[in-house]
């Protein structure tokens, strides 16, 4: 059983910058590809972005290419989402989920297919 703890939300004005963290408890997260996804009010939940147990391998939405980075300290058993240049529409509730892969190689965009997931933290970006 994996426990993924989200921190690092708030409020920021649109251009600004945040990092999101994810930490995990209960197994060793170089086990597992992480993913970042986000849901905002009235809406469906979306992929943001994804990162291969290796770190070696990373997806991304095209509506936060070149603006989000995804990263992973295996050691620190965390994953981190650093967000630059933010837009309003980036806000949500970011959550970030582990699926379980022996390939250090592969990653996830599909949700439905994660094993766990955290419970979430607010990014509001005001204009």
């Amino acid at each position: 059983q994996v426990q993924l703890v989200e921190s690092g939300g708030g409020l920021v004005q649109a251009g600004g910058s945040l990092r999101l963290s994810c930490a995990a408890s209960g197994a060793p997260l170089n086990n597992y590809a992480m993913g970042w996804f986000r849901q905002a009010p009235g809406k469906e939940r979306e992929f943001v972005a994804t990162i291969s147990r290796s770190g070696w391998s990373t997806d991304y939405a095209d509506s936060v290419k070149g603006r989000i980075t995804i990263s992973r300290d295996n050691a620190k058993n965390a994953v981190y989402l650093q967000m630059n240049s933010l837009k309003p529409e980036d806000t949500a509730v970011y959550y970030c989920a582990a699926k379980y892969f022996r390939s250090p190689m592969s990653t996830m965009i599909a949700g439905a297919l994660y094993d766990y997931w955290g419970q979430g933290t607010q990014v509001t970006v005001s204009s």
